[in-house]
């Protein structure tokens, strides 16, 4: 069953309305779905619903909603990646996978050794990023949609991280504390967690001495490539504290 988002002000006691013009061309051109077919709401926050189809029309989708109930599928602890920036495509398969795995925001970070620039093009690379977190939400058939948030330095990204309950920093140099270690010695479920990734040149030394403060692991015997660390601490991290 395709999903689909909608604001909670588009949402009745018994009618959903979809008026996003993407969605709208998709229900009619792609999915050609018809009044009386079945599709699955989100509002982003709290609801999902199922609905069948009553109209449609050039600005608008109508839905009886035919079930309601709260978010299944979204994990009870909250993770952001702080990623530091990579070249070419490589953060479209990082937001793709990282939403697939239940991540609730990833912060795009310029890092001492970040090899991309930003020159005035990182707004439209956020707009691109988010846009495939849109996607891989209804494909995953999540609740909410992960937000990408605006691009951030070093400094900015250490205060930021002050918030969480937990900040896992995997680190290559690392080769005592493991991930696992950090994990399951804890005393209490976190709410929320940070990973901290650096770009492809890895963390300067003076950034890796300002985070090992936090928890500093190790996510293996092996060096992992920037695409490939944070999937897989956002993965080990869901195993532990949400399986």
């Amino acid at each position: 069953m395709s999903r689909f988002f909608t604001e909670p002000e588009n949402i009745s006691d018994k009618y959903i309305y979809i008026t996003d013009a993407d969605d709208i061309h998709h229900i009619k051109k792609v999915l050609r779905l018809k009044p009386g077919d079945t599709v699955e709401i989100s509002d982003g926050q709290k609801w999902e619903y199922e609905g069948a189809i009553e109209e449609i029309t050039a600005t608008e989708v109508t839905l009886r909603i035919t079930d309601k109930q709260s978010f299944a599928r979204e994990p009870e602890t909250r993770v952001t990646l702080f990623q530091g920036i990579p070249k070419a495509g490589k953060m479209d398969l990082i937001v793709q996978k990282c939403v697939e795995l239940g991540i609730d925001s990833i912060v795009p970070v310029f890092m001492e050794r970040t090899v991309v620039n930003d020159n005035g093009k990182i707004g439209k690379k956020t707009e691109r990023w988010q846009k495939i977190s849109d996607e891989a939400c209804k494909q995953c058939r999540r609740g909410i949609v992960p937000a990408i948030a605006d691009a951030v330095n070093h400094s900015e990204m250490m205060n930021m991280l002050k918030d969480f309950d937990l900040v896992l920093f995997p680190y290559e140099n690392e080769t005592g504390r493991t991930i696992k270690d950090a994990l399951r010695n804890l005393k209490d479920k976190p709410e929320t967690v940070a990973i901290v990734i650096g770009p492809e040149g890895g963390f300067s030394d003076s950034e890796a001495e300002n985070l090992r403060k936090y928890e500093c692991v190790s996510l293996g015997k092996t060096i992992l490539r920037t695409e490939t660390a944070g999937i897989a601490a956002l993965a080990m991290t869901m195993y532990e504290l949400e399986l």
